[in-house]
């Protein structure tokens, strides 16, 4: 774990304590940041950090794009609630979803209720460049992705404004975003 500067101590255990015992829940579009900002974020916290991506892939033994496929969204939607639930239950950790699972009413409910919940924002241009770094995202396979994440964004950000916090995401270390996030929970 990288030393955390003195100076922040007071509002990292601030920020723990204003969880009560609950974990914290990263919601937003792809390309945010949820992972890599949520292992920093986790590393100051002290905390377990799990991306539920990668919790889906290893219960499912099968690629997110494979399960797209072969099952369909509403599986994929279905199997991923059901892992956040089951990570939300027990030790406290930072926990990064996928970008839609907010978007499920009953996830969303779920988190809303079990977990301190996290939205993560960006400019469109800068999702655009990160998430053309990675050819994974099933969402984007058949078109052009700043036309399809402007367009779930016009729907999908409204609902994650739902999310208990906001924190705008740029090209800044995830340092800084992290301890954005510390601030907001410590309020």
């Amino acid at each position: 774990m990288k030393s955390i500067n003195q100076k922040s101590m007071p509002a990292i255990k601030n920020a723990i304590k204003g969880l009560n015992g609950k974990s914290v829940l990263l919601v937003g579009m792809m390309g945010v940041g949820k992972s890599t900002i949520g292992k920093r974020l986790a590393s100051m916290l002290n905390m377990p950090f799990v991306d539920v991506d990668d919790e889906i892939i290893i219960s499912a033994n099968m690629d997110i794009s494979d399960i797209f496929e072969k099952h369909g969204e509403e599986h994929f939607r279905e199997g991923e609630r059901k892992v956040i639930q089951r990570l939300m239950d027990g030790k406290q950790k930072v926990i990064a979803t996928g970008g839609g699972a907010f978007i499920n009413s009953q996830t969303r409910d779920l988190i809303l209720d079990k977990a301190v919940s996290v939205w993560l924002y960006a400019e469109l241009e800068i999702l655009v460049n990160r998430v053309k770094r990675r050819d994974n995202r099933p969402l984007l396979k058949n078109g052009d992705p700043k036309k399809i994440i402007s367009e779930l964004s016009k729907i999908r950000d409204p609902i994650y404004a739902l999310a208990q916090h906001h924190v705008r995401t740029d090209d800044a270390p995830h340092e800084k975003t992290a301890n954005n996030i510390i601030k907001a929970l410590s309020k």
